[in-house]
């Protein structure tokens, strides 16, 4: 058994901790923690750190204390966090109370800002050069206290009172005169408070392009970097949370295999009742118009291709102005050339729309049977409804998600499948509006 277990652990060793952990995170809770025993101790820890933060916490459920004790005191303070707020709290004040006067420190420093502050992703750990050495001197610097280090490659650079004044590369500081002032090859910095929300802040970063952001104090002290790491997982996790709303639910926050099937059914169920209740218009609508309906019954073959439309023209548009709205290429300032722009587009797509269905609407109506000249005001009917509901909705799938941002609220809350149920309600109020006044002498 001794060679076949050696064997399994060289394997195990060969394979690159990213793709170990994804296999982990398949696999049942019991058979996890045994797979991961067999790791090799420097591999393991790697495999760790890849792992989602609540497989994380699941896994050092099931390990010795002693074992948790170690990967927890070996991750960087901020990974540390991510883990910390996934345990319940008695757990967390125990690991806490095991780590080294340090590693405390830099621990309960990020702890203490806001759940969504960019501080609390940040490094605490950092190279900060000032601006009156010299390139050799930065250098030695940072062979000294870089091993410790998030990163190397951003170099902030302070005053005495650790004021952050600039920034410059591990690069510049290389290829520089070792005799060649800091002062000299730094560059205004770009930098954020540690209160800044953390996807305004990975959003500055990507845009900025850079490699890490300095983060400073009220006081505009330097206290930490937000590495470019760090900065994609928020972005991902910013955009699964978008994708996941838009779709009518709320996010899992952990990888689905890992999810219990409770857990899954919650994060749908609020959305569904919620979608259930709106879509009630719909019927107070047709209700409402029962008379058209029974005096022109050909009218309610119509009526789920009008609210199919409609609804994916809104979410069309609000799933275009979510996004622009997530990446900062629109404001609510903008609102008003938003919308315009939106209600071209509406006008566009429906006329376009408009043209096929009036010619198809009209040959069906006659095959099925109705005279000529009905069949073509049934069809002219459906024709200008679609103009006016796909109007309405890219208008609509605009206004909304901008209002949500202006009064706090993820524009992604109320996007496609809350605007896709208003839409259907009030496009068949224009559908049955225009059937009245085209139709009145067959409507009476």
């Amino acid at each position: 058994m001794d060679q076949p277990y050696r064997q399994l652990r060289r394997d195990l060793a060969r394979q690159r901790p990213f793709d170990l952990a994804e296999e982990l995170t398949r696999l049942g809770r019991t058979e996890r923690a045994v797979a991961f025993r067999l790791l090799p101790k420097d591999l393991a820890l790697a495999v760790f750190e890849a792992l989602d933060a609540p497989v994380q916490g699941e896994l050092l459920d099931d390990l010795r204390d002693e074992a948790v004790r170690e990967f927890v005191a070996q991750l960087d303070p901020d990974d540390r966090v991510e883990l910390l707020d996934e345990l319940p709290a008695k757990v967390v004040n125990k690991l806490i109370a095991d780590l080294s006067p340090h590693e405390r420190l830099l621990t309960t420093g990020l702890l203490g800002y806001p759940p969504e502050a960019v501080g609390r992703m940040m490094s605490p750990e950092y190279v900060a050069l000032k601006a009156t050495m010299t390139a050799g001197q930065a250098l030695e610097r940072v062979r000294a206290v870089g091993g410790a280090a998030e990163t190397v490659y951003t170099l902030p650079v302070i005053a005495e009172d650790r004021r952050l004044i600039g920034v410059t590369s591990l690069r510049q500081v290389v290829l520089a005169p070792p005799e060649r002032q800091i002062a000299e090859l730094m560059t205004e910095p770009i930098s954020a408070t540690a209160l800044t929300d953390r996807e305004t802040a990975a959003r500055l970063l990507q845009e900025a392009d850079l490699l890490a952001l300095p983060i400073v104090d009220a006081e505009d002290r330097l206290v930490g970097v937000f590495t470019f790491d760090d900065a994609m997982e928020v972005l991902e996790g910013a955009d699964t949370e978008d994708h996941t709303r838009a779709g009518g639910a709320e996010p899992l926050r952990r990888p689905y295999l890992v999810a219990s099937v409770p857990r899954i059914a919650r994060t749908r169920a609020v959305w569904l009742l919620v979608l259930m209740v709106a879509a009630s218009l719909t019927v107070l609508v047709l209700n409402t118009f029962e008379a058209e309906l029974e005096a022109v019954v050909v009218l309610a073959l119509f009526v789920p291709l009008l609210i199919g439309t409609g609804g994916n023209a809104g979410a069309q548009a609000a799933t275009t102005v979510t996004r622009a709205i997530a990446v900062g290429e629109v404001r609510f300032r903008d609102l008003a050339r938003v919308l315009a722009r939106e209600a071209r587009v509406g006008v566009l797509l429906g006329t376009m729309l408009a043209t096929l269905a009036f010619g198809a609407g009209t040959l069906f109506l006659v095959l099925r049977g109705e005279p000529g000249g009905d069949a073509a005001r049934i069809a002219a009917v459906l024709a200008i409804s679609l103009v006016g509901i796909c109007t309405l909705a890219a208008t609509a799938g605009a206004l909304m998600p901008m209002l949500a941002k202006r009064i706090g609220i993820d524009p992604a809350v109320v996007s496609a499948p809350f605007i896709t149920t208003t839409v259907d309600a009030s496009g068949l109020v224009i559908y049955f509006l225009v059937a009245k006044l085209l139709l009145s002498d067959l409507i009476g």
